[in-house]
């Protein structure tokens, strides 16, 4: 594959993330927002909404399971540190290269592959709240998992694209807009 196709592959996959991240940044101040109409309603007035604090908690799963390759993205996840910071560019390179094929890939097709049925299942019966006055649409959340995995894999194979390029052909990694091989 060619330089041109990986760069172009990689800023497709991180642009339509970082504009799901500026979308997900909503999300949580309506997040914020139902919760605070929670508090007030049950300590104020007295008031508890079943409906509302379910939404509370559809809300938080649809912001993790979409922000998760936003996250990736922006360099965000966990990471054994040790190794990493001391390292050179090319072998952060390869250190993302090789943890994306061996660990990130393999685990989303993993992921992929157990929710798919359990979603399957879920849409077959319109699933609902176990709660009477819950909200409808379990199954629209359920599906949150296959995005997450789907979306996951997708920022996976663009950095492992950019690991490429940054350890075959000395390409510098400006994804955020700095060339951080400038000094190394």
């Amino acid at each position: 594959m060619s330089q041109r196709f990986l760069t172009g592959f990689s800023d497709s996959i991180d642009r339509f993330n970082d504009r799901l991240g500026r979308w997900g940044s909503w999300l949580i101040g309506v997040l914020i927002l139902i919760q605070f109409l929670v508090v007030v309603l049950r300590y104020v007035f007295g008031l508890g909404s079943i409906k509302l604090q379910e939404s509370i908690i559809y809300t938080h799963a649809v912001v993790l399971m979409f922000l998760a390759a936003y996250t990736l993205r922006h360099d965000g996840h966990v990471r054994l540190d040790i190794f990493y910071s001391a390292a050179k560019t090319r072998s952060r390179a390869l250190l993302d290269l090789l943890g994306g094929l061996l660990y990130l890939l393999p685990m989303c097709v993993f992921m992929l592959y157990v929710t798919a049925p359990y979603v399957g299942r879920s849409w077959s019966v319109l699933e609902g709240s176990r709660e009477l006055s819950g909200l409808p649409g379990v199954y629209l959340v359920k599906t949150s998992m296959l995005f997450f995995a789907i979306l996951l894999l997708a920022q996976g194979l663009s950095m492992i694209a950019r690991a490429w390029l940054v350890y075959r052909y000395d390409e510098p990694d400006t994804t955020d807009g700095v060339d951080h091989s400038a000094g190394v």
